[in-house]
């Protein structure tokens, strides 16, 4: 038997350090025009049968992640890090092979001597 049983074992997808104009603040001066963040999404993925065929459909896709968080970061304005950071762990979490998101939201361009400032949370999926 070439694999063991995976019903239990976790799979980790990640997108890592997309960078992404997008509207956010609570400033007026941060209204006025998209500003840099970096994203990073790190996902605990139930693998249940595991990869069968080598057929993309059975896994779950980092593209539409990261599709996924473009659609998200262009659809209008959000004041907080933290709301971005929840609206993308609502998404990856919509997927009910997920059992743990992280997700870092970082604005980069907020302090001339701070390379980034920004908020990672953590959620979960309750187990089905």
């Amino acid at each position: 038997m070439p694999h063991a049983d995976r019903a239990g074992n976790l799979r980790r997808v990640f997108v890592r350090d997309m960078v992404i104009h997008t509207s956010i603040g609570v400033y007026d001066h941060e209204k006025e025009a998209p500003q840099r963040v970096r994203i990073n999404l790190d996902l605990a993925v139930l693998e249940g049968d595991g990869v069968q065929n080598d057929d993309i459909t059975t896994v779950l896709s980092y593209e539409d992640l990261v599709v996924g968080t473009r659609r998200i970061c262009q659809d209008g304005h959000v004041n907080l890090v933290e709301t971005l950071g929840e609206k993308l762990a609502d998404m990856c979490l919509a997927d009910p092979r997920v059992r743990k998101v992280i997700v870092r939201v970082e604005k980069l361009d907020v302090f001339e001597d701070v390379a980034a400032v920004g908020v990672e949370i953590e959620r979960h999926n309750i187990a089905r």
